[in-house]
């Protein structure tokens, strides 16, 4: 498979790793010294483009490879307000798109864990919801989009809580999310009921930004030859 990185930081350096590791072959790489290469020439050499740059120009660069007709993979977050542009876009171009917050393979299992959780927690009214996400100090938004997702679902199964909040609750319909950024911490996100009397919590940390990239890779793997929306649950047969 041929790949176009899109985005040059670290976590492209990584996916860079991760697809030479398993056979692939980057034919393309474009960060902010080279933006003039990043045309629809260079681009037909890829099969896949795989986008990681920062949220202000990510449906740019997604634009970009629809029109090349070149499908995209990205973990990109903080532009999902232009969602509906974005998939309007690939499907004008007969391409694919494949989105995730968070392209580790645990985490999406950790995904699945709290919607369970949430649903089995709703009947409890005495144990209340808080999140805390801990990501090193160059990470752009907050909270990050892994927060969100997972506090959407809380939100989706659990009809007690109405909205998240960042930072402070003022009611218990409100899920509170406390960013934190220190250090060059990958990501731990964690998930607390507490109650008067005891607490239940589960967390995912991660080591490395290897499980990211190796997710990033079988997600382009997976889209190669397809047309369409896609996600970590059509990669990992989730129902």
């Amino acid at each position: 498979m041929k790949i176009a990185l899109i985005g040059y930081g670290r976590m492209g350096k990584e996916i860079e790793k991760v697809a030479l590791s398993r056979g692939h072959e980057n034919v393309l790489t474009i960060d902010i010294h080279n933006l003039d290469e990043f045309i629809e020439e260079n681009l037909s050499k890829a099969d896949v483009a795989i986008v990681f740059t920062v949220p202000e120009s990510a449906v740019t660069s997604f634009s970009i490879c629809f029109e090349s007709k070149i499908p995209v993979v990205s973990g990109t977050t903080g532009w999902l307000d232009k969602w509906d542009k974005v998939v309007e876009k690939c499907n004008e171009n007969d391409t694919a798109f494949f989105y995730a917050s968070n392209f580790s393979l645990g985490v999406n299992i950790f995904f699945e864990i709290n919607k369970v959780l949430s649903k089995l927690m709703q009947p409890f009214d005495q144990y209340k919801p808080k999140m805390t996400e801990v990501h090193h100090t160059r990470k752009l938004d907050a909270p990050s989009g892994t927060a969100i997702s997972l506090a959407e679902d809380i939100i989706q199964e659990n009809n007690r809580i109405k909205k998240w909040v960042k930072e402070s609750a003022k009611d218990d319909t409100e899920l509170e999310i406390e960013s934190v950024r220190e250090g060059d911490v990958p990501g731990i996100h964690t998930i607390k009921y507490d109650s008067p009397v005891d607490f239940v919590e589960i967390t995912h940390s991660a080591k490395s930004r290897e499980g990211f990239a190796l997710g990033a890779v079988l997600a382009a793997e997976f889209i190669t030859g397809k047309k369409g929306v896609f996600s970590m649950k059509d990669l990992m047969k989730f129902e």
